[in-house]
């Protein structure tokens, strides 16, 4: 079998074989890629072999066979290339192209869903490389690939070797116990109170030793002689049974103090943690939400910190209780008796290495637990908001079936970790009973043999009734400590995450913005995927913009854009003249208005959700802003007027109603540049002329640019663009571009000709309409 070079690493054993069968000995195999469609965009196998002096494509028949399988291709197909060559991937709605392009000409082009974008581009950026004579790092071999470790937070598999998950940026450090001490940077502010319940933990763990400590002369001295007919001082008894009244009243004090003023601190560590997340959620871009469950960020904020504030006042008070009573009891005991004490340390090894040995089970169980829970609450996020669908669709039975399969995963999970801790905590347990009772056997034989008394025998047992009761405590403190790890590392993922759309160092004010826009050479990418390529658009101040075009152009991604709500990948966007990533990011997002095609109103009042973007707004503004946006009328005519509620996400209003508070909202505002993405695509026509009547007034002396499928309500803007493929294809007015005949005109008249022909009235188009308008037009809208 001739020799394969390969420059790029190992290769998967089937790709390697089919390599070593078509590519020419001597050439070295850069990379591969594997297309999932075919030219007719059916599901189909494939694979495309990068060598540095050709490309190899492999074609199998169906999309069930493939080389994997040990099929012969159907088709093998080759072309050489050299440095004139280049790749290009163009992708959109779903669907890539990789091309094969030598000075102008597609020489070859293969499909593929977005689930291969990343080969394909893999593919491109490696031919780059090597044109440019740069040293690639050899790919990942197929062990690498497939070893992966699993993240705590959000159990997302990440190569070995991962610092942080790619998915929510938490720590994959096995010691997930470490997250805790990060608290203590939260606790910094506190430092005061919690010295103080330091203190008082130290002398109420003081206090509950003096006991012991009484009881042995109070036997030796008196008791035991008393009882052997010696005559005894009655008030000295009574003076150590009030002394041993006093320690325990003073360990009650003291133990109250200490519990109240650690559970002040724990409880603003909590509180201050979760404005933390929550203040930093705020400035995370759309992009980090877009990925994330609601119910899981729900989780985290409020279930995940509830259980480290139940840990810090707890556990930690416990902990530190526990260690202070183990220290001052082994140097009691050693004082006393130092060989009677060695006996008593005896089972302390065997139980440290058992939770040595248990906590990385638990830590694991934890953490699924923890997710289970997130899919719980994703399940409750979801369903609860959707309560109208689900009711209109008769899947309450559906519904409550997947909860209750969401409630089994916490239940199995929570199982699993019972099982574990019980048998641990079971272990524990005995070996402290043995421990006592070895040093009983001990301690008779030594009283038999008068090398002690029984007063310190009595007390002795006293104290290692203490020392292994807050051992077996402490071994218990392993299981909440791990959950509380576990929680900790969910809340710092959030806060551990870096915004992608960051405020500037020395940011300009945005106070005074005349509205003017230009994009020069604009490009953004979803991942690898590029959805806006060479976007250049001059705007002026004052001047109304429509973009048109199929969905999946590219015109809600460009208006995020301009929002800010995300940054360019390529290019840049100016306003007046400066970056928008210059001005400060909070003045500039108030200088943009934003009306919606699905207006989301928050739960309370009429009032409060016109005067979002301004909350101390008069009542008077606030009716102005209503009345030009054609609302008074109707909100007069609502049972509280101005004060009614709106019901969650404005579910007792209409879509027509709940969109003219939106505009209202914005109008309230005063903003210079104006956005309008679907602002009228989901009301009756009617309603559409009242919303258009209350944009007039919204767009007078703005910048706007606006978002419409339905094309007659963009005849009003001063330019339209056409958008196509992520690209600028066509900009003029309206009669200008029906009359070029291009997109824009092909758009118009799939979106306006009868089955016979003929145009409609715009002014009178509905989606009903699109009953006889073509297949493509259907599918388009």
């Amino acid at each position: 079998m001739r020799e394969l070079t390969i420059a790029a690493g190992s290769l998967p054993a089937w790709v390697r074989t089919l390599a070593g069968a078509h590519v020419p000995a001597g050439e070295a195999v850069l990379t591969w890629f594997e297309p999932d469609l075919d030219a007719q965009l059916r599901y189909a196998s494939g694979l495309v072999l990068l060598t540095d002096r050709q490309v190899v494509s492999l074609e199998w028949s169906g999309s069930r066979a493939n080389g994997k399988s040990g099929g012969p291709p159907r088709t093998v197909k080759q072309w050489p290339i050299d440095h004139d060559s280049e790749f290009k991937c163009k992708d959109q709605a779903g669907v890539g192209r990789l091309e094969l392009v030598r000075q102008g000409e597609v020489l070859a082009s293969w499909r593929y869903t977005m689930a291969r974008a990343a080969g394909a581009h893999r593919l491109a950026d490696r031919w780059e490389a090597e044109v440019r004579g740069e040293k690639v790092a050899p790919e990942e071999t197929k062990a690498a690939e497939t070893a992966n470790i699993e993240c705590p937070v959000c159990g997302t598999p990440s190569p070995v070797g991962s610092s942080t998950c790619a998915s929510c940026g938490a720590s994959l450090s096995k010691k997930a116990v470490w997250s805790l001490f990060r608290l203590f940077g939260v606790a910094r502010k506190y430092f005061w109170m919690t010295l103080l319940g330091f203190v008082l933990t130290l002398a109420g763990t003081a206090s509950g030793l003096i006991p012991p400590y009484l009881t042995m002369p109070l036997m030796d001295d008196y008791l035991v002689p008393y009882q052997g007919g010696h005559a005894i001082d009655p008030d000295m008894v009574k003076w150590y049974l009030v002394g041993l009244a006093g320690a325990a009243v003073l360990a009650w004090v003291l133990t109250w103090g200490q519990m109240y003023v650690l559970a002040w601190v724990s409880e603003r560590v909590a509180a201050d943690l979760r404005t933390m997340t929550y203040q930093h959620l705020q400035k995370l871009s759309l992009e980090y939400f877009g990925r994330k469950r609601t119910g899981d960020l729900i989780s985290r904020v409020s279930s995940d910190t509830d259980r480290i504030c139940y840990f810090l006042s707890v556990y930690v008070l416990d902990f530190a209780t526990d260690v202070l009573m183990l220290v001052m009891t082994v140097a009691i005991l050693v004082s006393i008796d130092w060989e009677l004490a060695m006996v008593t340390l005896l089972p302390l090894p065997l139980i440290s290495f058992l939770v040595f040995r248990v906590q990385g089970r638990l830590a694991r169980g934890f953490s699924s637990g923890n997710r289970a829970w997130a899919e719980l609450t994703n399940v409750l996020a979801d369903t609860i908001p959707g309560i109208r669908v689900v009711k209109a669709f008769a899947q309450e039975d559906r519904e409550v079936e997947r909860f209750h399969r969401s409630n089994e995963r916490v239940l199995h999970t929570n199982d699993r970790i019972n099982r574990v801790w019980a048998y641990f905590s079971a272990v524990v347990v005995l070996l402290t009973e043995l421990g006592v009772l070895v040093v009983w056997i001990v301690g008779v034989y030594r009283v038999f043999h008068h090398s002690v008394t029984v007063g310190v025998l009595t007390s002795f047992v006293a104290y290692i009734s203490r020392f292994y009761t807050r051992l077996d405590s402490m071994s218990r403190i392993a299981s909440a400590t791990q959950r509380a790890a576990a929680s900790a590392q969910r809340v710092f993922g959030i806060l551990d995450r870096v915004p992608k759309v960051v405020e500037a160092s020395n940011p300009i004010p945005a106070k005074n913005l005349e509205g003017s826009i230009t994009l020069q050479d604009v490009g953004f990418r979803f991942g690898t995927r590029p959805v806006l390529r060479g976007i250049n658009l001059s705007i002026r101040a004052g001047e109304m913009i429509g973009l048109a075009g199929q969905s999946g152009a590219g015109k809600t991604t460009l208006i995020n854009l301009v929002c800010r709500f995300y940054d360019v990948t390529e290019g840049a966007i100016l306003v007046d003249g400066a970056d928008i990533r210059q001005y400060s990011l909070g003045e500039y997002r108030r200088r943009v208005g934003l009306v919606l095609q699905e207006p989301f109103l928050f739960y309370g009042t009429v009032a409060e959700n016109i005067a979002y973007g301004r909350p101390n707004a008069s009542r008077t503004e606030i009716i102005a802003a209503a009345r030009a946006a054609r609302a008074h009328e109707f909100i007069l005519r609502l049972p509280g007027g101005y004060d009614s509620l709106v019901g969650e996400r404005g579910q007792f209003l209409s879509g027509g109603e709940r969109q003219r508070i939106s505009i209202a909202r914005a109008l309230l505002v005063d903003p210079r540049i104006l956005i309008l993405d679907e602002a009228t695509s989901s009301v009756d026509t009617e309603t559409e002329r009242e919303i258009q009547v209350a944009l007039s007034n919204l767009i007078k002396g703005r910048t706007t640019i606006a978002i419409a499928h339905r094309l007659s309500t963009l005849q009003r803007a001063d330019r339209l663009v056409v958008m196509e493929h992520g690209e600028i294809v066509e900009v003029g007015p309206h009669q200008e571009l029906l009359d070029r005949g291009g997109v824009y005109a092909r758009l118009y008249q799939a979106q306006f000709e009868t089955p016979h022909g003929t145009a409609e009235d715009p002014e009178e188009e509905d989606d009903d309409d699109l009953a006889g308008a073509p297949a493509a037009a259907i599918k388009d809208k």
